[in-house]
């Protein structure tokens, strides 16, 4: 996998449901490297930490694979890395089988596979349709979160070098599944609770899908 794109994001004011609300969504491409640090990238804007930002989703990435996929259902918008919010765009990123837990040499940076992108309304907003919401689930390409365990400068053309793999882990698209697939998949549930690397929040959602059946 090898950085295409690395995205800053200076704040805007929208207009959402008749209220003003800030967001940092609206990324674009840097010519310069930016720096991992462990909750945030440095000098990009992350207004709601609530949705964004912090340790299990200090940076995020995306495909440059998939922008084919939404041009084409998006012929009329202007293009450019980072209209997903996401800080780098890689070449290379299969949400099929990158695994919760992997960490990577990224850069000077270390980093860890932490958990998929769930859309909110801002994406919504940046591509002028809350349509794109139930497109982006069900496409499946969701991209990644990563948690920063080891801060540091990344820039264009850098490789993604694994350093500790989980072959038999969740992956990206798994977990997705989990969390908004209409079929059942207990199995894999619970295998997803009982794996360190899944993210708190991430084990709630499908505590509150699962339910009782969990235990059963």
């Amino acid at each position: 996998m090898k950085v295409v794109s690395t995205n800053i994001g200076e704040p805007q004011t929208i207009s959402w449901r008749g209220k003003e609300v800030k967001t940092g969504i609206y990324k674009y491409p840097v010519d310069k490297p930016i720096f991992l640090d462990t909750e945030d990238v440095k000098g990009d804007h992350v207004i709601d930490r609530r949705v964004h930002g912090g340790v299990d989703k200090a940076c995020y990435l995306y495909a440059a694979e998939h922008y084919p996929y939404w041009k084409e259902k998006y012929p009329d918008l202007k293009w450019n890395y980072g209209m997903f919010g996401e800080n780098i765009t890689v070449l290379g990123l299969d949400e099929r089988l990158i695994k919760i837990g992997d960490v990577y040499q990224l850069g000077n940076a270390i980093v860890q596979v932490s958990q998929p992108r769930q859309p909110c309304f801002k994406l919504g907003v940046r591509f002028g349709t809350q349509t794109i919401l139930k497109q982006f689930i069900k496409a499946m390409m969701p991209g990644v979160y990563l948690r920063v365990l080891t801060a540091g400068e990344v820039k264009i053309d850098d490789i993604l070098i694994p350093k500790e793999m989980h072959k038999d882990g969740i992956s990206i698209r798994d977990m997705y599944a989990l969390l908004y697939d209409q079929n059942s998949h207990l199995a894999l549930a619970k295998r997803a609770l009982d794996n360190p690397f899944v993210t708190v929040n991430n084990k709630k959602s499908i505590l509150n899908r699962y339910g009782s059946s969990i235990s059963e």
